[in-house]
């Protein structure tokens, strides 16, 4: 029997803009510490397996409240089922013919919920892995980021942008300029210019995350966006300087600059500060890094950071410290495949 399993790792935006879909740039790398595996093999009929986090017993009324806040009303049901949705309409609309095999297809994932580090698209991402290898159907690695946007935003309505999507497909370290200019249409899908990274360029990279509080990405992505569509200053002007921030840092990781790092990864959180009223949970995960000498920034829509640290001392300061307010701290495995 064919068995197919794939993985997509968990991410960090290291650099730029909080969240794309302003023409700005970022820099990301992959966690290899966490990710979601599908594993699809032949069978009968078309079967979605409920997973662990898809359950439909609870203790009490509260947990069941909590579990909807944390995972949704389908778990990754949806994000699977809608992946195939779409995965059979661009095989359609380009004339690619799917053979007749059925398969069962499930998932699992242990990247922290709700923190910012893409646990949803991972799902997506692996799921869209499995049909390719499954049919023998290639899709451009520039499409695919799109492809998986599009299953989020047209398909399921979810707030989302192509950052998370670009590292995840490409892994290790991308630079990402979404700059209209770069903006090229492959297959129906708009795609921008992803430069892969060594990830031997990175310093002394450290992510903590708050396994006790979470936030959805929505309640952050839509303010910013609806006060940058409405043209108001502070916050256009913040975007472009997001883009400076993550082109410069392009240049200090090539320069093997880490001193300017630091700066600019500090300096990204800080502009984002000023522009946004951020949960004082969140904020304090930042502040206690930074008094232990390291630098930090969200890793994505917040419950996580990302920062560079200096040696093995300041390190374990940083992890005792964070461990006091609930927070994990770990070295992120940042090798591609």
């Amino acid at each position: 029997m064919l068995i197919i399993r794939k993985k997509a790792h968990a991410r960090a935006g290291f650099l730029g803009n909080p969240s794309d879909g302003y023409n700005g740039k970022t820099i990301s790398f992959i966690i290899k510490n966490f990710a979601a595996e599908v594993v699809l093999y032949e069978w009968d009929t078309v079967d979605i397996v409920l997973a662990e986090q898809d359950r439909g017993r609870f203790r009490s009324v509260f947990d069941l409240a909590n579990d909807v806040k944390l995972h949704g009303y389908y778990g990754g049901i949806r994000l699977i089922k809608a992946t195939i949705k779409r995965f059979v309409e661009y095989c359609e609309a380009h004339n690619l013919n799917l053979h007749s095999q059925n398969f069962s297809i499930r998932y699992s994932s242990d990247i922290p919920r709700q923190v910012g580090l893409a646990g949803s698209s991972s799902i997506i991402v692996a799921t869209l892995r499995c049909l390719m290898e499954f049919y023998e159907i290639d899709i451009p690695a520039e499409v695919q980021p799109s492809f998986v946007l599009s299953v989020e935003q047209e398909e399921l309505g979810i707030s989302a942008g192509l950052q998370d999507r670009v590292i995840q497909v490409y892994e290790g370290l991308v630079y990402m300029d979404f700059d209209k200019t770069a903006e090229k249409n492959i297959h129906g899908y708009p795609c921008y210019h992803y430069e892969r990274l060594d990830a031997g360029l990175l310093p002394n990279v450290y992510i903590a995350y708050h396994h006790g509080l979470s936030e959805p990405t929505e309640i952050y992505h839509n303010d910013i966006r609806g006060r940058f569509l409405r043209g108001e200053p502070d916050v256009v002007q913040s975007m472009k300087r997001f883009a400076e921030i993550a082109n410069n840092g392009r240049k200090a990781l090539l320069d093997g600059d880490h001193e300017r790092l630091f700066h600019l990864i500090n300096e990204n959180f800080d502009l984002r500060s000023s522009i946004s009223r951020l949960p004082g949970w969140q904020v304090k995960m930042v502040e206690v890094a930074r008094s232990c000498g390291a630098s930090a920034k969200f890793a994505g829509s917040g419950g996580a950071i990302v920062g560079t640290y200096k040696d093995e001392a300041m390190l374990k300061k940083l992890t005792d410290q964070l461990a006091g307010i609930s927070v994990k701290t770990l070295i992120p495995a940042t090798n591609s495949h």
